[in-house]
Parts: structure tokens; sequence; C-alpha cells
């Protein structure tokens, strides 16, 4: 069954308050001023940003560093980033050694003072056994009740309507990977995710999701590389 959009989160207000067993006007009141309680009032806006090209033959995380393409590609994000000039809130990093480079060199374009954490519930991995299967890429099944479970807790985690007591607009950055931003959007769109492989994302481009008070949620871009020269882009 598939949920309306503003319950794509299960975070609506209603889910967060026990419900009242009694038709008493005062218990009434205290349940709906609770509920008032925890609504939104802000818009997170969510930019998902893939990591720059990277050494693909490379046989341990290690020795998948970014290339010398891959730095220029994170470089023109950076600066892409920093023309935009929104009051960045917030930058998450995926633990794995191409995402941090990439976080890193974006880093140096954007103000110091922004908090910058990292997760392992980021790296990259098989989110879901995609529809139709691929002839290329098949990976052991075992993959995906792996990795399957992290990249959902991820989505639960990082995508999801303003907690009550945030009271302003935040502008949030995750560096990430391929396979988890198409699965994010997919969740986030309630969109089969199953299909998440159909789609296909350019190195260092810009993803954007919105979720508003309501729990909407808005893909305003999506692998967005168009800032980049165009012997720069490569996926």
């Amino acid at each position: 069954m598939c949920l309306s959009t503003y319950k794509f989160s299960r975070r609506q207000p209603k889910s967060l308050v026990k419900p009242v067993d009694s038709d008493k006007p005062e218990l009434q009141d205290k349940y709906n001023k609770k509920i008032e309680g925890q609504k939104s009032c802000a818009t997170r806006h969510i930019f998902l940003i893939r990591h720059g090209q990277y050494n693909v033959s490379g046989e341990t995380d290690g020795e998948r560093k970014l290339t010398e393409l891959g730095r220029k590609q994170a470089m023109f994000t950076g600066e892409r980033l920093s023309l935009l000039n929104y009051p960045w809130t917030t930058i998450t990093q995926s633990t794995m050694t191409r995402a941090m480079e990439t976080c890193a060199i974006i880093q140096k374009q954007l103000p110091e003072n922004i908090p910058l954490t990292s997760s392992d519930l980021l790296i990259e991995g098989a989110p879901i056994q995609p529809d139709p299967p691929s002839k290329h890429w098949k990976p052991e099944l075992y993959q995906f009740y792996r990795d399957g479970a992290r990249i959902e807790a991820a989505f639960r985690k990082f995508i999801h309507r303003a907690p009550p007591e945030q009271e302003e607009d935040s502008y949030e950055l995750i560096v990430c990977h391929a396979n988890v931003i198409r699965y994010f959007v997919m969740r986030s769109l309630q969109l089969t995710p199953e299909a998440w492989l159909r789609l296909s994302l350019d190195h260092a481009s810009i993803t954007w999701l919105s979720v508003f008070p309501n729990g909407r949620v808005a893909l305003r871009c999506y692998s967005n590389s168009g800032y980049m020269p165009p012997d720069a882009i490569s996926h």
C-alpha cells in the first residue's frame, strides 16, 4: 500500500502524541495542544551531493580515491554551492574515502563554521533488488539484505520533516553515493523503490530535495551538473 506523500516519514504530528480515550473537553484540549506542539514550521532543504569520479580499479576503499577529474568536479560543485549563497546549516559525509575527499574539497569553498558529521549509514551499497534487473550489475543476494536495511535506516534518519523546535528553514549538505541518492529520491517521492537503477547520476552532481512542514516533498533538481564544463561531466 502506498502512503500519501505527507506521511512518507511516518512523523505526522498525530503519530507522536498518545491518543486520548475520552470525550472530556479539557482532555481533548490538552491532546490538541500537544498535536500543535509537534507540528513543524520550517522547511528542510537537503542537497545530496554525489562524490567525484574515482579510481574504480582500486581493491580497497583506501585505494578508491578521486581521480584528477574527480577533484576538479568536486571543486566545481563547491564553487556552485558557494555561489548559491544559502545559509548552510550542516554537512554530513559518508565515511568512504571518495566521499570524504569530495567533501573536503567542497568545504574549502564554503564558510568554515559549518558543522561536519560523518555517518557509516551513508556508505555505498545495494539498496534493493532493481526492477528490471541489470545485465551488468549483479551483486550477491546477501548484499541486498545487508545493505538494504542500512540504507533504509539512513533514509529515515536523514530525510524527514523538520522537528517542531526548528524555527528557521535549514540548508543541509549530504555528500554520499549514487545508489544511496537514487534510493532516497525514489523513497522521498514515494515512487517504486525497485526502479532506482533506471536513474543515472553524474559525478559530483547536486540533487535537491525540500521537505515542507506538512511533510510533502519536492524534488527541485536531480543530478544537476550543468555548471561544469562539458568535458568535466562523467557518471
